[in-house]
């Protein structure tokens, strides 16, 4: 989190949201703080998940638009989280920081199932057949969605503000900056239609379900947005790859790239058609992603603040950029 952000985040901020709840305020465990706020908490002796966002990164018809299509997907039978209203029954809530912005919050039931490591022995074909799965299924229900009277439709995948790079990188990094732009005036340029294009949940890497060992069950639905399915496909072949070879192996990544999209693509044919062109466009938004990680980690972790690790893996992604090669060649 940024650390202007951080310091309008006070104990009080918490507090009363957990009071708004009807949250135990005693018992609470902080578990993120990249974008958002995220705690896990506790109500009727249930564990339940609050996500405070401060209005630097969403509004509150973003966070109202996100959880009416996610009720929209339960009700079609996804597991996604179930969204609370408060004691005031509204379903997001809003207080005044100390420089007069604003934080929201947000409750969720807590997911069922158990994270996987991608070095778990779970992290096999049989998991990625689920997630591809459930993608699918998502594709097929977003297909006739329609947001609710009232509800502002979530934006489009080209007004994402890390897609202007040139605020966040370094100036001299030129050569991403130009490639992001010849990127984005190519995919501008897609078809869009039906079975291709439509509300996606963007973010669906392993660290975005639980797993209880035959279906995945999908959170944090907070960069959805209209998007090519096929962004939806890249997205978590991206992190696995990533996640799984720190390294970078080429041998490697190519042989388990294919075995990771052979048994992901087997699952999503049994909810949805694989979209059209999925062939030419999956590059294309393996290499989007690695513009959006790495504007977002200039955005997030000052120069100090970052690791060895997170230096080289930066240095990784923009070479790759600076090439125009995606992470994985199919």
């Amino acid at each position: 989190m940024e650390k202007a952000v951080d310091a309008l985040m006070t104990d009080d901020i918490l507090t009363n949201f957990l009071r708004i709840y009807s949250l135990n305020i005693e018992n609470y465990k902080k578990l993120g703080d990249f974008e958002n706020y995220v705690y896990e908490v506790h109500k009727d002796g249930k564990a339940h998940i609050l996500r405070i966002t401060h209005s630097s990164h969403r509004m509150l018809e973003e966070l109202l638009s996100e959880a009416d299509w996610m009720s929209y997907l339960k009700s079609k039978n996804l597991k996604v989280p179930e969204v609370f209203s408060s004691q005031n029954g509204n379903l997001v809530e809003r207080l005044t920081a100390g420089d007069g912005s604003v934080f929201y919050a947000s409750l969720f039931s807590k997911a069922e199932g158990k994270p996987i490591s991608v070095r778990a022995p779970e992290f096999n074909n049989e998991l990625f057949q689920a997630w591809g799965r459930t993608v699918g299924k998502m594709h097929a229900a977003t297909k006739s969605y329609v947001p609710s009277d009232g509800i502002v439709p979530r934006m489009q995948w080209d007004e994402e503000e890390l897609l202007t790079v040139e605020k966040y990188i370094p100036a001299e990094d030129q050569l991403v900056i130009k490639h992001t732009e010849d990127l984005l005036n190519l995919l501008q340029n897609l078809p869009k239609h039906i079975n291709n294009y439509g509300l996606i949940h963007t973010d669906l890497h392993s660290g975005n379900f639980f797993y209880d060992g035959k279906e995945i069950q999908v959170f944090d639905f907070d960069d959805c947005c209209y998007h090519w399915f096929a962004s939806d496909i890249a997205i978590p072949l991206y992190y696995s790859l990533l996640y799984k070879f720190k390294e970078g192996d080429p041998s490697e990544m190519e042989i388990f790239g294919k075995q990771f999209l052979d048994s992901f693509l087997d699952g999503y044919r049994l909810e949805n058609e694989i979209p059209d062109d999925l062939g030419r466009q999956l590059p294309l938004f393996l290499r989007l992603r690695d513009i959006t990680l790495y504007s977002v980690l200039h955005k997030k972790i000052a120069p100090k603040d970052r690791s060895s690790q997170l230096l080289f893996m930066m240095e990784t992604i923009k070479k790759r950029i600076e090439r125009n090669d995606p992470i994985y060649l199919s």
